[in-house]
């Protein structure tokens, strides 16, 4: 087992990890921006090392300076959490030339998974159902033009190495594919510096279901359920939950055993994510793994049992999975709700909630200056129940204990989306954001009152 781990990340998420790692008996070091200086992983971790300004491409992401961090204070592996250079091929590739294991898959897998056109003919190849899209890259708007009227509009744009929402437009008719091409052509190469393009068939509202895996380096893989994560702003989740209310048990190991599918296809090894859209038939088709940890992991752990982290640095020092598909079960409801800071500034009083049932997950504190440089999550609730309406009822009440003063966040609005009839059935897809959160929005305004009719 490794003895020192350097951890390329910051907030919740390195947070996380440090924790993992102390009942691991494993030292970490963990570096940091200035901005992070009086960051709570930076109290606690083994080792603290500044490795540059706020900005994160001054510090975060630089490359050498991480691998250079790692050698000099002799760590035997780098953990990327997720984002930054999590899912960078040519990050781990640095890490395998400078002799440091990299605590996720190879930059082969990352490389033939990140790039989304590979990905999607490597399901095809092995009968993985995909979204009816483009076989190869589109060079030019003209030929996504071409393609779109033989698939159908409305039809989506997707940058191949995407992620996050960013490099997507959708077009609706011959219209609008020349400017949603350019788009997000140029939006691809801003973000992601590769501004190669593919195509897919919009499915209009459908569900988000993502199933967790585990694969060790001897082969093994396993799956550890869904998670429903189709309530999303701009594409980005702002709450996940599992089980799904749309699968049954029959459902659930059919598209278990197809994600696992997936990950041997790949030769796939680490914690992974196997992302699926699903219509209002229930015909499911791959869209993109995510090679590494996700932000909802908590969401699995808390019906599973199972520590993700403490799994994927297990596979990285080459152990074998701790766990069987037999012996997983699904014991309850949980669900996932992300608190985003809407404005920058310093917590002036905070209170998170707890008592059975409640996780938090969170690196900020009374004091705490919350940066307008990073991502803009700063805690993760999440509960569980032994039914979803349970859960639901808990979330609630976690809400209702939290209080975070100084800055504005969105966690009056998650509050009131717990009211709203459609959530409370079940009955939402990626559309509800859209369709919905004027409603919220109003709620917000008048008062909590006007939605006690929903409870």
């Amino acid at each position: 087992m490794f003895k020192r781990i350097l951890i390329a990340n910051r907030g919740e998420i390195a947070l996380r990890i440090i924790r993992c790692c102390r009942e691991m008996d494993i030292e970490t070091v963990v570096v940091y921006s200035t901005a992070d200086a009086k960051s709570l992983p930076v109290m606690i971790s083994t080792h603290a090392v500044c490795i540059g300004p706020a900005k994160a491409q001054d510090s975060y992401l630089l490359q050498d300076t991480l691998i250079q961090t790692a050698i000099s204070m002799k760590c035997d592996a780098i953990h990327p959490g997720y984002g930054f250079l999590s899912e960078n091929a040519d990050f781990v590739r640095k890490c395998e030339e400078n002799h440091i294991i990299f605590i996720g898959p190879s930059a082969e897998i990352i490389g033939k998974m990140g790039d989304k056109q590979s990905a999607r003919k490597l399901m095809i190849e092995n009968n993985v159902p995909v979204v009816p899209g483009s076989k190869d890259l589109v060079k030019t708007a003209e030929e996504a033009a071409e393609l779109a009227e033989q698939i159908g509009y409305p039809v989506l744009l997707k940058a191949s190495a995407g992620g996050g929402g960013k490099g997507m437009r959708k077009a609706f008719s011959k219209e609008e594919i020349f400017s949603a091409f350019e788009t997000a052509k140029a939006e691809a190469k801003a973000a992601f510096d590769n501004d190669d393009m593919y195509m897919e068939k919009l499915v209009l509202n459908p569900h988000h279901i993502e199933f967790q895996i585990l694969a060790d380096q001897a082969g093994n893989t396993v799956y550890l359920g869904e998670r429903d994560c189709s309530i999303q702003k701009n594409n980005q989740k702002l709450l996940e939950e599992s089980p799904s209310n749309l699968l049954d048990d029959t459902l659930r190991k059919e598209m278990g055993e197809v994600a696992v599918r997936a990950a041997k296809a790949a030769g796939y090894y680490s914690a992974g994510t196997i992302e699926f859209v699903m219509d209002d038939d229930r015909n499911y088709y791959f869209i993109e793994m995510n090679t590494r940890i996700q932000v909802e992991h908590p969401v699995t752990e808390a019906i599973t049992g199972i520590d993700l982290i403490r799994e994927q640095i297990r596979i990285a020092a080459g152990m074998k999975l701790s766990v069987k598909q037999e012996n997983i079960t699904f014991g309850q409801h949980a669900i996932e709700c992300r608190v985003n800071a809407l404005t920058p500034g310093v917590i002036s009083f905070l209170h998170f909630p707890s008592g059975y049932g409640v996780r938090v997950d969170s690196h900020v504190f009374s004091g705490y200056e919350v940066s307008p440089y990073y991502d803009s999550m700063i805690a993760k609730v999440i509960v569980t129940g032994r039914t979803r309406l349970e859960a639901i009822r808990r979330l609630r009440r976690a809400l209702e204990e939290l209080i975070i003063e100084g800055v504005k966040t969105n966690f009056e609005f998650m509050h009131l989306l717990t009211y709203h009839p459609e959530f409370i059935k079940g009955n939402y897809n990626t559309g509800f954001w859209e369709a919905n959160h004027e409603t919220i929005e109003k709620w917000m305004v008048d008062g909590r009152m006007n939605a006690d009719e929903y409870r």
